[in-house]
């Protein structure tokens, strides 16, 4: 009794000794010497994030003036649809689809190449083609319609989300997801990026970092795709439990093989 007693202790502090091993895989941003909010850190983050627009975007652009009818013919609005029984649908703001070339097909100016510039330099860039047609300085809004980013892999739901302040790091991204799962890797997530021309890349990301918050990679572009890949553990148990299934499969056929030739020969 007392070796089984002992035999269950050991494999229980084995276990607990594996768990607390392995917690140093799961916290995310690591810091040994509690540095994270030092003052060398803090100065690294004065430059403010902000999106560029790329090909394939969609846009609303908005103008306005003291004068309405000075800026309506560039307030361009998609019309509800009406039948002889109803109306369906309100009138929205026209979208603007930006081209490969990085242009848009704009009201009455017609292309403007909006490709690469963020918001505020897309903005002051209309506004400043609008001079020739608007006497008071208008106000110009660029927004986009389509920013969206997607999770897949070991969190909790993975999905496809549509941001709307166009600004999103790989924490939000994952807290949208409902986070990762304890099997997922933390020191290797992966982020899928196509840029302005078509080219893609795989970017590495170790969260386990107390760094990766500096990181030019932090905050995610329109349309990443981010991937959390199990860990080692979570592969083993899936290869195991396939194998498994395959063993009891065969026991199941070879036993009913057995059973049928046994009232054969009854």
């Amino acid at each position: 009794m007392k070796k089984l007693f002992y035999l269950l202790l050991t494999s229980l502090l084995g276990v607990f000794l594996i768990s607390c091993g392995s917690s140093k895989n799961v916290a995310y941003l690591q810091d040994d010497n509690d540095s994270l909010f030092n003052e060398a850190y803090i100065s690294q983050t004065q430059v403010m994030y902000d999106a560029h627009i790329m090909p394939k975007d969609l846009l609303t652009i908005t103008v306005t003036a003291t004068e309405p009818e000075a800026v309506r013919p560039f307030n361009l609005v998609t019309p509800s649809y009406t039948s002889s029984i109803a109306t369906y649908g309100q009138p929205q703001l026209q979208t603007y689809l930006v081209d490969n070339g990085g242009y848009v097909n704009f009201p009455v100016i017609g292309q403007i190449s909006l490709g690469g510039l963020t918001k505020n330099q897309a903005e002051e860039k209309i506004k400043g083609l609008l001079r020739d047609y608007i006497k008071d300085v208008p106000i110009v809004t660029v927004q986009f319609v389509n920013y969206k980013i997607s999770v897949v892999g070991e969190v909790a739901r993975p999905n496809t989300f549509t941001i709307v302040n166009e600004k999103v790091n790989i924490f939000e991204a994952l807290a949208m997801a409902g986070d990762m799962t304890i099997w997922g890797r933390r020191d290797n997530v992966k982020i899928i990026r196509e840029d302005a021309v078509g080219n893609k890349r795989i970017i590495k990301i170790n969260l386990n970092d107390k760094n990766v918050i500096f990181s030019d990679d932090f905050y995610l572009q329109q349309n990443d795709v981010v991937y959390v890949e199990p860990n080692k553990v979570k592969a083993q148990n899936s290869e195991i439990g396939q194998a498994t299934s395959l063993w009891i499969s065969g026991a199941s056929i070879l036993i009913s093989i057995a059973g049928l030739v046994v009232n054969i020969l009854r």
